[in-house]
């Protein structure tokens, strides 16, 4: 069976085209850009264009097995000179990822569907290491973050800041069997053609088993996985020890 996306924040079409190239089907794309909509538009003709995120009612879009996005990074950036964080207006978007997403599941549900068919399964989001240092107390964007992604499935969890040390480039989130999350920081230039050294938090999302970790951190397990670029590539961090039984949590590793 061929997995499906829905790509929010699409850009040029990043996503998108990582999918095609893992045999996935991109089916449509939230964008409010002209350019970058006729880009896509010429690559991924048959891909539907859903307009403005904030003006989208997740239970009326395709369902689609995945659902990714990312969500403006201005107001986390290092670089801002306000550092307003996800309370900035456009960073603040990514809860309209949240909000979509949700409506989608609960819409599947309503139809029926159950356990891992429920749909989207699994969430991606990318966006600048920033993120963990911004919001205040420091790293309190992080936090939430990643409370409004488990809230998705899991209800309300509290997430607990690694104080003092900070959030850590790698990690995971493991809740019992139905639930595993995970991030990584990856560098660009250990990509073929991406000569920058651009850093950014890429997170994946499971909300019906444990794949998370496996398709951050053991890639060569997976089709397709990406060959180093020039220069020697750096070994992928271990994700971190299960946390105490009955916790769920499973702190960051670098």
């Amino acid at each position: 069976m061929t997995l499906t996306l829905g790509s929010l924040f699409d850009g040029i079409g990043g996503f998108p085209l990582a999918a095609v190239r893992q045999g996935i089907t991109p089916l449509w794309a939230s964008e409010i850009e002209p350019f970058p909509i006729q880009v896509t538009k010429h690559h991924f003709p048959e891909m539907l264009h859903v307009g403005d995120i904030t003006r989208l009612n997740g239970a009326e879009l395709p369902p689609v097995d995945i659902i990714c996005g990312g969500s403006p990074c201005q107001d986390l950036s290092v670089a801002s000179c306000t550092r307003a964080g996800l309370a900035g207006t456009r960073s603040g978007l990514f809860l309209e990822q949240i909000r979509v997403t949700k409506e989608m599941r609960n819409a599947d549900v309503q139809r029926g569907r159950a356990g891992k068919s429920v749909r989207p399964r699994w969430f991606c989001w990318e966006n600048v290491p920033g993120v963990f240092s911004s919001g205040y107390p420091k790293g309190a964007d992080f936090q939430l973050v990643l409370q409004q992604i488990i809230g998705i499935n899991c209800g309300a969890v509290f997430i607990p800041r690694p104080h003092p040390w900070g959030w850590q480039p790698a990690g995971r989130i493991l809740l019992g069997s139905a639930f595993s999350l995970a991030w990584r920081v990856f560098e660009a230039q250990y990509w073929p053609g991406t000569p920058q050294r651009r850093h950014r938090v890429f997170l994946v999302a499971d909300f019906a088993g444990q794949s998370a970790p496996k398709i951050l951190f053991d890639q060569e397990s997976l089709p397709g996985h990406p060959a180093p670029g020039g220069g020697a590539r750096p070994p992928p961090p271990a994700p971190a020890p299960q946390g105490a039984a009955g916790t769920g949590w499973a702190g960051q590793s670098e």
